[in-house]
């Protein structure tokens, strides 16, 4: 008996990204590799603004760098076709309209009010569509005292107070060694997409999303945000140390440095058990996550001591074992050579039809039904152009006539 394949969870949606850089086409990555068909919409000859953040660029077929796609676009464009049009060419702006007529969903990044002149806007859209699901990125919202404001991760880092929690105490303030505003940015706004995708399907009604880094910067700060409201605490920078857990940083072993999690009483009695020292638990001073807490100096000095002189790796095992969570300092490519890569199936390798190999990171959530899929390599600059037209406007002549138009 044949094993019937469910379609894709989003096979047969459309979605016209208009986005640029990374928290718009994180997003988009995200539903194409959840099997939406998404255009991907580029400036000519140009195209995507990372494609020329390199190097690293792409190994073509033979060997040699090719320019103008870089590793940071590929992190962010797969499964996805594009299309160059010119946003201020008339021609170019009536294109990408009768696209977003056959969208589900349209995302974009501009400035507030940017795509008005071109009849892309919210408002000129929703009028011909009403149940189009339209998602706006900016740094700053739709709305609020900073709207006008362009806005990039780092600066929604600072001005979201990241920036002031991490770093060493009594060091400079630093930002996340990868823009988490906006892969965080990217995730809520496929969060919210998904929730409007629903509401449309029942009621026909679209609606338009406002995302922006800053908010998610601020919802991000968790318990970190919930420490100052609830409890007046401006919280500072602690290095690895955590504000309120004890012990649950990185400790000095014998050939490097390892993380040690203890998050509650039972592990910590695993650790003293496992470490000969069972009697360190029943001391008053960090038998409870309280006491550890305010006797936090004289407890991390004494895990240090506990473990300086043990090989990481073996120490790691045997904490696993004991259930202490624990686990080892990577370089990211000491990350790449675990066998969890390969058990996972964390990486996937595309050839492009010119034989060129490009590596990419699967999309990490396992569904059991209704898996992500690996279809397509990051696209070239428009190369998708016909596919796209014949697909969504039905190779309509009038359309290629447009194209005519912007290609003379």
């Amino acid at each position: 008996m044949t094993e019937m394949t469910a379609p894709a969870a989003l096979a047969g949606i459309r979605v016209l990204d208009l986005s640029r850089v990374l928290a718009g086409p994180w997003s988009t990555q995200i539903l194409a590799d959840l099997g939406a068909d998404v255009v991907k919409v580029e400036v000519p000859g140009r195209g995507d603004d990372t494609r020329a953040w390199g190097p690293p660029f792409l190994k073509g077929a033979d060997g040699e760098d090719e320019i103008g796609t870089s590793a940071y676009y590929l992190a962010a464009n797969r499964n996805k076709r594009s299309i160059a049009v010119d946003f201020a060419d008339p021609a170019g702006a009536a294109l990408l309209r009768e696209l977003a007529m056959k969208a589900d969903i349209v995302i974009e990044n501009f400035k507030v009010g940017g795509l008005k002149k071109y009849g892309l806007d919210w408002e000129s859209l929703r009028a011909v569509k009403p149940g189009l699901v339209y998602c706006s990125v900016t740094g700053f919202g739709q709305t609020g005292p900073y709207a006008s404001r362009g806005g990039y991760d780092f600066v929604a880092q600072g001005m979201g107070g990241f920036m002031a929690i991490t770093g060493e105490e009594g060091g400079q303030p630093l930002r996340a060694g990868v823009a988490m505003a906006d892969v965080t940015t990217g995730l809520y706004a496929t969060i919210s997409i998904l929730a409007a995708l629903r509401h449309a399907e029942r009621t026909g009604e679209g609606q338009q999303i406002d995302i922006s880094l800053l908010d998610t910067q601020i919802a991000c700060l968790a318990n970190q945000a919930m420490n100052w409201l609830v409890g007046g605490v401006d919280p500072g920078r602690l290095g690895n140390r955590h504000p309120t857990v004890v012990p649950y940083k990185t400790f000095d072993v014998a050939d490097g440095t390892i993380i040690i999690a203890i998050g509650n009483d039972g592990q910590f009695r695993a650790f003293c058990t496992l470490m000969g020292v069972p009697q360190l638990a029943q001391d008053e001073r960090f038998g409870t996550a309280r006491a550890r807490l305010i006797n936090r100096d004289a407890i991390e000095a004494e895990v240090q001591r506990l473990v300086a002189n043990e090989p990481g790796l073996p120490l790691i095992d045997r904490l696993a074992a004991a259930g202490v969570p624990a686990g080892p300092v990577n370089k990211v490519s000491e990350v790449f050579a675990d066998p969890f890569i390969t058990a996972r199936n964390v990486v996937h390798d595309f050839v492009r039809a010119d034989g060129a190999h490009i590596p990419s990171v699967a999309f990490p959530g396992k569904l059991s039904a209704t898996p992500a899929t690996m279809r397509r390599p990051p696209p070239r600059v428009g190369e998708d152009e016909q596919s796209i037209l014949a697909d969504w406007l039905d190779s309509q002549p009038s359309f290629y006539a447009k194209r005519r138009q912007l290609h003379p």
